[in-house]
């Protein structure tokens, strides 16, 4: 194995020289006091250094910096032999440097959970009200995710009617890996309660469900040294199952049931060492949203309260990430521990605005005295030890694979015969199942809104149909682009109120529908957190339609769990999308 040296890293670029500190010797704070919003810069307490020259092994505790904080080292092979000094500094102090960006999964993400299995990393979300439900990804370091599918992918799975309401559905997945199978466990609110399922590969196919009988949402999986399979749900309580029947076996026992606040859910229980952890979040998921700790020696109890709780809040700060909560831990590849969650990024005028819904968060995690602890959620954190970015998905989708990527979901439910990829091959065909997006039953396709900044666009084949592009939240709360008979109209649905606010002639043949997504830079009560522009472009040009105030397509007037979907719809007749577009934009000002 080839010998490795600790190297000492320093703020300030030094002068090539034989000379060394002593050893004990005091040096400058090493940590920048500002931080910047841009990716890769500096964040406050992250060392910003430049490695000691000439390269020579110093022993990790000879220096230590001002203010007894720890040792900065850093383990790295010996330098190159041929003459290749500088590159490999500078590979050592992009490797030091590194940060990743928060949210790592963003927009419409809610209640993640996650598990490892080597060193790879597979995560879960809540879906509510649209199919196919549960989206699943994976990673090799988890800051990069790549969606392998939906674990709720066919209706004998998930049947949602249209008498579930928006937000109803399914409710805060877990995911585990046991005995060489995936588990995910859940909750269709409104729809059939707690159910299991399960697969030998994530990809799938994942098993029918097995139906639990125990109240509460958000249920979590554990297993004990014997085997058993323990079930936590929300409220909180315990119960031990088959997973293999759905069978409670014993319970439901109660669990520590947090430090007093509203609504105690999103139990995770956690055998480490020789205890039994319990995170549970208090406090609502919104700005009150926290999150809790506890131990015991097992399951059943009796449960010791973290004497730091709540172990992470962001209530009551000035924070630009809100309603943190909802967390579950995972133990890296390499022996550190992180921690996925739940989070908002408001924005606007008092009292703010959230309108991509809550997303995931990636956070370290530290252990002192026996418990967890974990700090602020920033915008930016020091990276894990791992590092493999994946691509991103492509911008545009051109509809010519065998089947829909699984980004695109639908609300309820999407019958096989709504929708073709065959009946004209590199295009999207969607027929009418309802005459408006006002009520379910509707025929859409779409996909979550990711960036605050960002530009959807669809080409569009209209013939006879009644068509367009929509950006919802959900019936009542939508503003649409469409076109019909002639005639490109934007549409606002607003609570009780709809009104065609804008509308203009276009011709025969394909056309394509746009909007652009600027968050407000300048927040003040006269905007809104953001505004939707939408164009309408032809052979004659590009007609801008419409620009509308994006605070009324968001929680705080809508209400509910989910955040913004851009997609396309059909609401008389059958039309053909060519082609749909979505991009993130650079950040601009907005008056």
């Amino acid at each position: 194995m080839a010998r490795r040296s600790a190297v000492t890293l320093f703020k300030e670029p030094l002068t090539p020289t034989t000379t060394r500190p002593a050893a004990g010797a005091s040096l400058p704070d090493m940590t920048h006091p500002f931080r910047t919003g841009t990716g890769g810069e500096a964040t406050a307490g992250v060392p910003v250094c430049k490695v000691l020259a000439p390269f020579h092994p110093t022993p990790a505790a000879a220096i230590r910096p001002a203010g007894g904080s720890q040792t900065l080292t850093i383990s790295v092979a010996p330098p190159l032999k041929f003459g290749a000094r500088t590159e490999t500094f500078e590979r050592l102090r992009e490797a030091t440097m590194r940060t990743y960006g928060n949210p790592v999964i963003p927009g419409f993400h809610p209640d993640p959970s996650v598990c490892r299995v080597g060193d790879d990393y597979y995560l879960v979300c809540s879906s509510f009200e649209y199919f196919p439900g549960v989206p699943l990804f994976h990673s090799r370091d988890l800051v990069h995710w790549r969606q392998l599918g939906n674990v709720l992918d066919r209706p004998g799975q998930l049947a949602l009617s249209d008498d579930v309401p928006a937000s109803g559905g399914i409710y805060a997945p877990t995911i585990r890996h046991h005995d060489g199978r995936f588990h995910v466990i859940t909750t269709a609110e409104g729809a059939g309660g707690t159910f299991l399922v399960t697969a030998d590969r994530p990809e799938g196919p994942w098993s029918d469900p097995v139906r639990i009988d125990l109240p509460g949402i958000d249920p979590d999986l554990a297993w004990d040294e014997d085997g058993n399979c323990w079930c936590a749900t929300a409220g909180a309580s315990v119960a031990r199952i088959d997973p293999r029947t759905g069978r409670v076996l014993e319970g439901p026992l109660p669990l520590w049931s947090g430090t007093g606040l509203r609504d105690p859910e999103a139990p995770h229980l956690y055998r480490i060492g020789d205890w039994w952890y319990l995170l549970l979040a208090e406090g609502g998921t919104g700005l009150g949203h926290g999150i809790s700790a506890a131990r015991a020696r097992s399951p059943r109890g009796p449960w010791e309260p973290a004497p730091g709780n709540p172990l992470l809040t962001h209530r009551g700060t000035g924070l630009p990430v809100q309603c943190t909560g909802h967390g579950d831990l995972v133990q890296a590849a390499d022996g550190g521990w992180w921690m996925v969650l739940l989070g908002t990024r408001p924005r606007g005028w008092f009292p703010e605005f959230h309108v991509l819904g809550r997303e995931t968060f990636l956070v370290p995690v530290e252990w002192a005295d026996g418990w967890p602890r974990v700090g602020p959620v920033r915008e930016r954190h020091p990276a894990p030890a791992a590092w493999a970015p994946v691509e991103p998905p492509p911008v545009r989708d051109d509809f010519t694979g065998p089947v829909l990527a699984p980004y695109w979901i639908s609300p309820r439910r999407r019958p096989e015969g709504c929708w073709s990829l065959t009946e004209r091959p590199g295009r999207l065909t969607l027929t009418a199942t309802g005459d408006s997006l006002d009520r379910p039953g509707h025929t859409f396709v779409g996909r979550r809104q990711q960036h605050h900044d960002c530009r959807a666009a669809t080409l569009l084949e209209p013939g006879a149909a009644r068509a367009g592009l929509s950006v919802r939240l959900d019936e009542a709360h939508h503003y649409d682009l469409e076109v019909g008979r002639g005639t490109a109209a934007v549409v606002a649905r607003i609570g009780p109120l709809r009104q065609r606010v804008a509308e203009h002639p276009v011709p025969d043949g394909p056309l394509t529908l746009a909007v652009e997504i600027r968050a407000t830079r300048r927040p003040g009560p006269q905007h809104g957190p953001d505004t939707l522009v939408f164009h309408v472009e032809t052979a004659g040009g590009t007609v801008r339609l419409a620009e509308l105030d994006g605070r009324y397509l968001s929680t705080q007037v809508a209400a509910g769990f989910t955040g913004r979907v851009i997609g396309m719809y059909v609401t008389e007749g059958r039309a053909a999308f060519d082609w749909f577009d979505y991009a993130p934009l650079t950040s601009c000002t907005t008056p």
